[in-house]
């Protein structure tokens, strides 16, 4: 399995908000410190915004901020919000399959998905944004 670009850039905002409670870092910033595409992240930032994770503030002074608390925020959900298709292969998306009747490998993929998704959902925002202090010194922010 292989997460979109899409998501990773939205974990990466998510935990560049939440290292950054103070502040208000605009979409240009979360690019710069991490070296990734503004044009990427301004859909990331719209996704997040339409969902209720991220609040987005125009004009002056303007910026991004957490719309909840990083505690409330879970990785599996964002994860489920970014990717499109988390079907690993075909039939658990309700393709067809010649051998679908005795087949095994979809249970076995099914209960795999479900254990990857678990572990996300028990890990939050909060948990994946430590150490703080490490962090922002990677991304060049102030303590």
């Amino acid at each position: 399995m292989r997460l979109t670009t899409l998501t990773d850039y939205a974990l990466r905002m998510l935990i560049h908000l939440a290292i950054t409670p103070e502040g208000r870092p605009t979409i240009a910033a979360v690019a710069q410190a991490y070296g990734i595409s503004e044009n990427h992240l301004m859909k990331v930032a719209h996704q997040l915004g339409q969902s209720g994770h991220v609040r987005t503030l125009r004009g002056r002074g303007g910026g991004l901020t957490l719309a909840r608390p990083a505690e409330t925020i879970t990785v599996g959900e964002v994860v489920r919000l970014m990717e499109p298709d988390l079907a690993l292969v075909p039939c658990l998306g309700g393709g067809a399959c010649a051998i679908l009747p005795a087949c095994r490998l979809k249970q076995a993929l099914q209960q795999a998905r479900a254990a990857f998704l678990a572990v996300l959902d028990d890990t939050s925002l909060a948990d994946i944004a430590q150490p703080r202090a490490a962090l922002r010194d990677l991304l060049g922010l102030p303590a």
